[in-house]
Parts: C-alpha cells; structure tokens; sequence
C-alpha cells in the first residue's frame, strides 16, 4: 500500500477539503482510492477533465472552499488548463492533482506521458512536485509538507488553484487482502487568515485627498453577494450622492440607486451629445473594487474621460490597471474600506453640492435610459433579447443564475436584475471569458447549493460543452435556457466581422444542430419554442422547482436578432432627443 499517498486524503480532510472531481485513469488509482475511500470526503466521477474541471470550479465557487481534482497522466492533465485559468483569474481555489510517470521514463516514448512539472505555468499560485519514492522518512515528511503548503496556499489571500504533480509507480492497486487505513498522527500545519487593516495616519491621508475631488464615482467589478459590502456601499452612496456604476456580474443589483444602464447611454448616444456630457459624467476620483467589467463602453469612456485619481480598493493579488489611470491601490476588502469611511465621517462637506450635481448627472441618464427601455420593450417582438429578459424578470428569488459568454451575459447586462431581486446571485466565467466550459461551471455550482439554477447559453456554447453531462449525477435543479440561432450571432453584432465578405463561413460558422439529443440523452426534460406564445407557454414550467433538470430552447433568426438588437441602440441612441 503507498500509505503516503493514501494519507494525502487525511490530510486535504482534515484542512477543509470536502469535495473531488475525478476522472478515470490507471495511473491514479492511488490518488483515486485515496480520496474515495475517505469518510469525509465526496466524490464524483466524470469521464471529460475538461468538464470536470469546470463542474469543480463551479463548486468551489458556490462553497467558497477548495474543490479537488485528480486525473491520470499525459493529455489528462492538460485539458484541465482551461478551467484552471478561470481559476485562476477569478480567485477560485482548486487542488489539482496530476498522476505522473515517474522522472525516469519521460520522452521515453512511454504512453500518456509529458513534462507534467509546472505544466500550468503562471495560471496557478504554485506549482509543486511530489517525490517519487518513500524510501526514506524525510521524502514523506517533504511529500506532506508541500501537499500541506499546497492546500493551505489555495485558501490563502487571493484564493486560486494550486497544482500538484504526483509522480507514481506500479502497482497501483492493493491487494484485495491488504488493509486500508489513514494515519492518524498526521502533523497537520494550519494557517490562520488575519484580515487587513489601514493605519490612522493612512486613513488620514486618505481623508486629505478625499477632499480635493468634487466629482466622485465608484464602479463594482465581479464579485461575489457581499451583504455587509452592500449595506456600507448603499450608506457611502447615499450620504455622500456618489453614483455606483455595477454590472449584473457585481452582485449588487439590490443596491438601492446603482447605474445599471451605463452599457446603453455611455454608447453611440454618448458620442451623438459630445464633449459636454462627457465631462459632466467624468470623474475627479474613481473608486473601484471586485474584478472584471463586462461594459465596453465604460472602459473605453473611463480610458477617454481619464479621472484625476483612481484608487483601487483589493486586499489581496495583483491589481489590473483596466481603465489606464490607476495611482493609488487600497489593499484591505471593499466591505471594511466603506465601512470605515462611513464610520469616521470622512465627507467633502464643502463639495457635497458640487458631489451633488454630477450625482444628478449620472442618475439623470440612468432615469432616462430605463424608461426608453421599458418603452422598447413593451412592444414584444419575437427574438433571444426579448426572451432573455422574459426570462430574468420572473425569476424567483433565491435563484442562483449562471451566464454563459458572447451574447448571453451581454443580454444580460443590458436588461440587468431589479433590485427586489436582491437575494439572486450571479454567476459568469469571465475571468477568461471562454464558452468552453459555460455548461459544467453552471451544473457544478447547482450540485453544490442545491438552489434553483438558471443558465442561460448559446447554442454554440451549450453544445461546445455537451460533455458537462457526461455522468450520473444530473441534478434535478439545474434549468438551461439555450439560445439557439444557428451560430456565433454576435459576430453579426460586431463592427469588424459583421462588414466582411467571409462573416458567415469563417465568424458565424452556422451549425444545423439543437440541444434536443444532449438533453435527451443527459436525462433532462425537454422543450422548445418559436414564438412569444409558446415561450410564455413554457416559461412557468421551466422556472419550477418542481420537475427535475430542464433544458428550455428558443429557436430565433440570427439576422432578425441582429436588427432588434441594433434598434434597441437606436431607441436609446434617440431618448434624449425627444
């Protein structure tokens, strides 16, 4: 029996890890059992490691811990590198463990075998590498010790994957006599988190430069629910009229007074008004905090309308520098820095009414925005953008909503969420922003919570990751809302590609396929619809929490999407000119 690596599962038990994804192999099989074989620890077995990487990330993105991995060598292990990127640059912590040959037999034309070392670059926070043999007791104590520190580090400040490469041996399998136990007396090395703080002289600081800047504006990236961030943000706001720009990808949809429509006035309408309103909008002092924008038009008017000072407000990793103006990083959490401002009553007083009206400013184009919507929207023409609103309107609270990339999440983002509907969390992979894995992120996050979960795709996302049901755990509360135009639709919607002669055969690339047979063979319910009767016709049973798994199609045209989509931005191009 390799104890040594059958006591790496005491060990990620023991450190919180509760959860793995494995995928079938011989070379793992110790890993394998290891994990399987553990009273604390569950497993799930799917056949593709792309998708079972995702359906980890997804899980460890709904529990807020580290979810393992373990795969057999060669090619096995590189098709976990798309979701570990996601990982990565969402700050969602996995344990990868790869199986290995051992050193010896690399390039020696041995099957299934790579250079595995390092094999995920800088995508993860550390890379580590296991002895090969346990002859002596210092190689096991050093085979913990980094299997301790690697698990530790996923958890560790900005949180990420973290790889582990396992070189093994034959045999792999004990004897069917042979007893299988867990050492007890494992020396375990837990690290505590201590939360960062500023000192008084910085807040100090801090509170000198607050007070040099009339025009104030703070923009949400991705993050996750945060009810202390939103209760201190909402007081931060509102004291002191600073607008808060947030995407649906933000989490703060129940923000009372948030700029949501910044993606449909900040566009052709912005540029139609000129140099005037964007300079009332732009700000003297930009605050922002969380991860990416999904809004191209606020990055390229806050790349154009450059403020005075931006402050970016991270505890922990490395800052991006996405709007081209960053001078001052603020590393503690976002709930603790507005917090604390409220607490210590940092304000302009003397330019609160200044404050005041470019607050006005931004709010006044919110206003008008939301009503031209409503108004486009009121009148129901049959297409994916009418459907995806349909769709967003009447979920039920508490939903965990998933959005796939291309034109999902930017539907999405254009209709935004109510802020009634504060206690529904979203969920997108765009820290890379790849369809590849839009299907397995959803279902990993649904097995996780056991919430009701909503996807909504693509057909060329939906069907690029049929894989993500390649199992026997189906959950029955995982609902996907599959958009089929019979393509790449946003290629249409893009200046660039949309004037090309080769648009169709090279950039849209039509597909004659539907989700019916994936569904079908997944054990999901099926249905589909043409028209704005029959989605209303299936929406309520789609949205149950009643009857199991379900995937709902919408079948639509992709140009006629094209032009609805197109005369949304004319509506909201014209609201100001009425």
């Amino acid at each position: 029996m390799l104890q040594p690596i059958a006591d790496i599962a005491e060990q990620c038990a023991r450190l919180g890890i509760r959860h793995f994804v494995l995928s079938p192999g011989s070379r793992c099989a110790p890993l394998t059992l290891a994990v399987a074989r553990h009273p604390q620890i569950q497993t799930r077995v799917v056949p593709d490691e792309r998708a079972a990487a995702y359906i980890a990330l997804g899980m460890a993105q709904a529990l807020g811990e580290t979810v393992g991995l373990i795969c057999t060598s060669g090619t096995a292990a590189y098709n976990y590198a798309p979701a570990v990127a996601e990982a990565f640059y969402q700050h969602v912590p996995l344990l990868v463990l790869t199986a290995d040959r051992p050193p010896e037999w690399i390039d020696q034309q041995d099957g299934q075998t790579l250079h595995q070392q390092n094999l995920y670059g800088s995508h993860v926070k550390g890379s580590y590498h296991l002895p090969d043999t346990y002859a002596h007791p210092d190689l096991v104590w050093h085979l913990h010790r980094q299997v301790n520190e690697a698990i530790n580090l996923s958890q560790t400040g900005a949180k990420g994957p973290v790889h582990i490469n396992v070189p093994l041996r034959e045999p792999f399998y004990p004897r069917a006599e042979e007893p299988w136990q867990y050492t007890q007396d494992l020396k375990i090395t837990e690290r505590l988190e201590a939360e960062p703080r500023l000192p008084q002289l910085v807040w100090e600081q801090l509170a000198g430069e607050w007070q040099q800047y009339n025009q104030k504006l703070i923009v949400a990236g991705q993050g996750l629910w945060n009810e202390k961030l939103q209760t201190a943000l909402e007081q931060t706001s509102r004291q002191q009229r600073i607008p808060v720009v947030a995407d649906i990808i933000s989490n703060l949809h129940g923000l009372k007074g948030r700029i949501s429509k910044q993606d449909s006035f900040l566009g052709l309408s912005l540029q139609q008004q000129g140099q005037a309103q964007g300079e009332a909008l732009q700000p003297e002092l930009l605050i922002t905090f969380g991860a990416s924008v999904i809004s191209k038009n606020l990055k390229l008017f806050l790349r154009k309308y450059k403020p005075k000072a931006h402050w970016h407000i991270q505890a922990h990793g490395p800052v991006a520098d996405t709007f081209k103006s960053l001078t001052r990083i603020i590393p503690v959490e976002p709930a603790y820095f507005f917090a604390e401002l409220n607490n210590r009553g940092i304000r302009a007083e003397e330019q609160l009414p200044l404050q005041k009206t470019y607050n006005r400013s931004w709010q006044e184009q919110e206003e008008t925005t939301e009503k031209a919507a409503a108004g486009f929207f009121n009148e129901e023409v049959w297409g994916e953008f009418w459907a995806v609103k349909q769709c967003l309107q009447q979920l039920p609270q508490e939903t965990h909503l998933h959005l796939a990339n291309s034109m999902s999440v930017r539907y999405a983002n254009f209709i935004g969420l109510a802020q009634e509907q504060k206690n529904i969390q979203v969920w997108a992979n765009r820290g890379t922003s790849g369809i590849d894995g839009c299907n397995s992120t959803a279902l990993g996050g649904a097995i996780a919570e056991g919430k009701l979960t909503v996807l909504i795709t693509g057909d060329m996302a939906f069907l690029y990751d049929r894989n993500a049901f390649w199992h026997s755990f189906l959950p029955s509360n995982l609902r996907i809302l599959v958009l089929n135009n019979a393509g790449g639709g946003i290629f249409r919607m893009i200046e660039g590609p949309r004037r090309q002669p080769e648009l169709e055969e090279y950039f849209v690339t039509k597909q004659p396929f539907n989700a019916q047979p994936t569904a079908q063979e997944a054990g999901f319910r099926y249905s589909n619809c043409q028209s704005i009767k029959e989605f209303k016709e299936a929406l309520p049973a789609f949205l149950s929490e009643e009857g199991g798994a379900m995937v709902l199609e919408v079948f639509s045209n992709s140009a006629a999407n094209t032009d609805i989509f197109n005369r949304y931005k004319q509506a909201m191009q014209e609201r100001n000119a009425r």
